[in-house]
């Protein structure tokens, strides 16, 4: 009997038969593997513990670690997939459907991994997957965003594995639990694994692949890419560093930096992208208070941003589909002319859920971190997450939806591409269940707060939250529509951390293409040239060896010419270079001693000359 079934595996493995279904059938298929994942998930809540434990070298991998942590996680993980899958359902290239399987299946290997080398196998594949997402773009934008993204996740897992080997030198344990944390070069392999973390999590500075790479992702690959990277960091912090300090005002300033830079963008998907970044830094935030409600509110928070955030995602990718355009200085009007007022709707679910209006998700879980910094008494961390809210509220509840729907059009402008409607029926049907679920979870959160780790003794619907929200909400709104007339879309270029390694990798491939390729160039040749000389010194070694004699001889009796000897050496010299290689003729054995000698010689030369210079 099996005892438990990985449901990563069941994403993995079935992404290999993609390709080799067809039409209807395929699209069924693509359905039915979210659900079986699901299924397995519900199955495995009444069988917790550690599975599939396999010995190698001496160490024990495990790759199903279940407890109520892992659960959580692999609940929205497998829902999101499912939406996702569905939005996507139109996708006629396999290979982005097996891309996006991969990348789910991947995510949910480091949700179940129980030990540091299986959560780095897991990952990488993750990371490796995600870029394809990417690249199916096929523009030139997206293949130059996407190599930035890989190197930067290369990065990532070069100090995640330096760290993982470091533990595992210092402790002998393979164990994925909670890692030690203090000062000193002790701390070294807690410190690169922290590192490797903060990359994926996309924590400020090393945060701007996130804000550069989603947004030149394919229109349903970007969904993807929402959910599953910041996320599984932020389950892998959970597990391995709750409470350390640090995270706090990590957090905390991620908060802000996301909206402020959300404030400077004209891109559609951009301005969502750092607004990930913002609601990842609440994540963090928690993460670092480390009590349970501060923990509670870290989960439930990623529940909720992986369903508002995808479906906020789903909107601008419908715009995008539909109008074939991003910018906001190129859109505007289309609500006037009844363009996509659904999509619209459904967009609002998604931004009064980030923006933590009452009755949506958003607002049962931003709150959890919120008082969760009020209770461990930090007013500054609660008030950079509160101003976070409004910046939120201000830019993807109000910005985006004006420029978008409501905003004026300069009459020189060209007009939207025509005719515009509404989505296909699988993305609007995606759409639609994303939006029931915030509403769901907002309405009743219990259905959220009953599968959390720790007792969720919280109400959000305190009237003290309620008053304190809805005050924030209402100043936001009445300050937006008093200054909406000076709200108009600009072109902008964004300077973010990305550019030190944009610029310097710039640098590095000019030196890569010029210097250095033409000092490669140049000792190619000395080297040919070499190898040239004693291919042409084996055609016939007696008479080469004859001639280089006479070659020196003629060079040392050149400034004594006219000389009888000089011009005998030069005529020889002359005719034998004619001949060569003429006939092969056998050597005498002294001869032949003596030349073996001569090549031991060199030979001996080079070696200790290399050794003198090594040492």
């Amino acid at each position: 009997m099996i005892e438990w079934v990985h449901p990563g595996l069941i994403f993995i493995l079935g992404a290999l038969l993609i390709p080799v279904l067809k039409g209807r059938w395929k699209k069924i298929y693509l359905l039915l593997l979210p659900i079986a994942a699901l299924i397995d998930l519900l199955y495995m809540s009444t069988s917790r513990g550690v599975f599939w434990r396999i010995p190698l070298l001496g160490y024990e991998l495990v790759f199903g670690r279940v407890d109520q942590l892992s659960l959580v996680f692999g609940y929205v993980f497998t829902i999101a997939a499912f939406c996702m899958t569905l939005y996507a359902l139109h996708v006629k290239e396999d290979g982005h459907h097996v891309s996006a399987f991969l990348y789910v299946g991947s995510t949910l290997g480091v949700v179940f991994a129980g030990d540091l080398f299986t959560l780095y196998l897991f990952w990488e594949v993750m990371a490796f997957s995600s870029l394809f997402l990417i690249w199916y773009r096929k523009t030139k934008a997206s293949s130059e965003a996407g190599f930035r993204y890989i190197m930067v996740h290369i990065f990532g897992g070069i100090c995640l594995l330096a760290g993982i080997i470091l533990h595992v030198q210092n402790t002998g344990s393979i164990a994925f639990n909670s890692f030690n944390w203090g000062t000193g070069w002790g701390y070294l392999p807690s410190y690169l694994i922290f590192l490797g973390f903060l990359i994926n999590a996309a924590v400020p500075p090393l945060h701007a692949w996130l804000a550069d790479a989603y947004p030149e992702a394919t229109i349903t690959g970007a969904v993807f890419l929402t959910a599953f990277t910041t996320k599984s960091a932020i389950y892998v912090l959970i597990r391995g560093f709750s409470g350390v300090e640090i995270l706090i005002w990590l957090g905390a300033i991620m908060a802000v930096y996301g909206v402020i830079y959300a404030v400077l963008e004209n891109d559609i998907r951009r301005l969502l992208a750092y607004h990930i970044i913002s609601q990842v830094g609440y994540m963090v935030c928690g993460v670092g208070i480390g009590t349970w409600m501060a923990i509670d509110g870290s989960i439930a928070h990623a529940f909720c941003h992986i369903l508002y955030k995808a479906l906020l995602f789903m909107g601008a990718g419908v715009v995008i589909e539909m109008t074939g355009r991003s910018k906001f200085t190129e859109l505007g009007g289309l609500y006037k002319y009844k363009y996509m007022p659904l999509t619209f709707w459904l967009y609002m679910i998604g931004a009064f859920s980030i923006s933590g209006f009452p009755l949506f998700n958003g607002f049962v879980s931003k709150t959890m971190v919120v008082e969760a910094s009020a209770m461990a008494d930090l007013p500054i961390v609660w008030l950079l997450l509160e101003g976070a809210s409004i910046g939120t509220f201000l830019h993807t509840g109000l910005k985006v939806p004006y420029l978008t729907w409501f905003g004026r059009r300069d009459k020189d402008k060209e007009p939207v591409v025509e005719p515009v409607k509404e989505p296909p029926k699988n993305m609007f049907v995606a759409m639609g269940i994303t939006a029931f679920l915030c509403v769901f979870i907002g309405v009743y959160p219990q259905a959220l707060y009953g599968i959390l780790p720790y007792p969720a003794d919280y109400n959000p619907y305190a009237a003290s939250h309620i008053i304190a929200m809805s005050q924030l909400l209402l100043f936001t709104f009445v300050a937006f529509w008093l200054l909406r007339g000076m709200l108009h879309g600009t072109p902008t270029i964004t300077l973010d951390t990305d550019w030190f390694y944009r610029v310097l990798g710039k640098k590095f491939i000019w030196f890569c293409e010029k210097p250095l390729i033409s000092f490669a160039d140049s000792i190619d040749e000395k080297v040919r040239r070499i190898a040239d000389s004693f291919v042409w010194f084996s055609k016939n070694p007696p008479v080469a060896s004859r001639i280089m004699m006479l070659t020196v001889s003629t060079v040392f009796l050149r400034p004594f010419n006219p000389n009888p000897l000089y011009t005998r050496y030069a005529n020889d010299l002359e005719e034998l270079r004619k001949l060569y290689p003429a006939e092969v003729h056998r050597l005498a054995i002294g001869s032949g001693v003596l030349l073996v000698l001569m090549f031991f010689t060199l030979y001996l030369i080079i070696y200790l000359t290399y050794g003198v210079l090594w040492v």
